[in-house]
């Protein structure tokens, strides 16, 4: 069973704060705090809400001495090495990089965009935050012109042409595929 705290709005205006206990099944319950008119009264109803859902639990001593900082600790670096590395794979066991000519700044944008879908130059910011290795600065200006160079070229041989991709491929690409004659193979 899980319990949140909430605020809801009232009839009358003022602002109602409840426990909500929730189960798997859906089935939920309410256990109505107090109602508040102002901001004063509503941190008050919040910080009782806390207190009781916290009622009854032991704190876990670690043995680490006092108490810990009083100020958020700094983040120093941060890399989604798992996340990278397994997208990586999947990129070249789906034989993007014979398609592409092992295209580095069409690999980053690509693996960018599956993280975090946004434009391509917001894409430099997606890699610095994955902790992925950007594009030197003479290749962040591809950045613009990679989706219409990257994988038409190349999709004439190989597996990029055969099965459900190519016509998915050939709606992005600038210009339409070579098809085989006598259709998609």
């Amino acid at each position: 069973m899980v319990a949140y705290v909430r605020t809801v709005k009232t009839s009358s205006a003022a602002t109602a704060v409840q426990i909500v206990w929730s189960s798997r099944r859906g089935s939920r319950n309410i256990e109505h705090i107090g109602s508040a008119r102002d901001d004063a009264e509503l941190e008050a109803l919040k910080a009782a809400a806390r207190q009781r859902l916290a009622a009854g639990q032991m704190e876990l001593d670690l043995g680490l001495g006092g108490p810990g900082p009083a100020a958020p600790l700094e983040i120093a670096s941060s890399r989604m090495s798992h996340l990278w590395n397994a997208l990586c794979r999947a990129y070249d066991a789906l034989g993007f990089p014979q398609a592409t000519g092992s295209d580095e700044v069409f690999r980053q944008l690509v693996l960018a965009r599956i993280i975090e879908p946004t434009s391509k130059q917001d894409s430099l910011r997606v890699l610095e935050e994955a902790g992925a290795p950007a594009p030197s600065c003479g290749k962040q200006d591809r950045l613009r012109e990679v989706p219409r160079s990257g994988i038409a070229p190349a999709a004439d041989g190989g597996r990029v042409r055969r099965g459900p991709v190519a016509p998915a491929l050939h709606r992005r690409c600038a210009r339409p595929l070579p098809v085989a004659a006598g259709g998609l193979a």
